[in-house]
């Protein structure tokens, strides 16, 4: 297995890291409370605020994100591209996505927005390597 694959491997984690985080707000309290509702679960989401509601944003964002580096992957190493590169621009990727993570936690819609071009950079990169 490559380090970009892993990497691909890693980038379809990470959405789920978010979940944990979004959902922790109800973690080991009763639905009548406010706890986490596996019933409704969407419904649950839509209704946190701050910091949680932010990790729920980032999931859904980090799925989106997929398909572009997963494709990108795929294609460069069919291609023959150096794997050194793919493996390089995959880990700018990944580290994208977690800086794009912790700054959507944070709420630094700024640097935000400039790390979420920089992983998409890396993820279009890919088609050329």
């Amino acid at each position: 297995m490559t380090i970009a694959e892993v990497c691909v491997l890693v980038s379809c984690l990470l959405p789920f890291a978010c979940a944990v985080l979004a959902k922790s707000k109800g973690f080991g309290r009763p639905r009548h409370d406010g706890g986490f509702d596996n019933d409704n679960p969407r419904q649950w989401l839509a209704g946190l605020s701050g910091w949680h509601a932010r990790a729920h944003a980032a999931q859904q964002n980090s799925f989106e994100a997929l398909p572009i580096f997963i494709a990108g992957v795929l294609i460069a190493e069919r291609l023959g591209a150096a794997q050194v590169h793919v493996d390089g621009l995959a880990l700018l990727f990944v580290a994208a996505r977690i800086g794009f993570i912790g700054t959507y936690l944070a709420n630094w819609a700024t640097v935000r927005s400039l790390v979420w071009l920089v992983g998409l950079g890396a993820a279009v990169a890919l088609y050329f390597a």
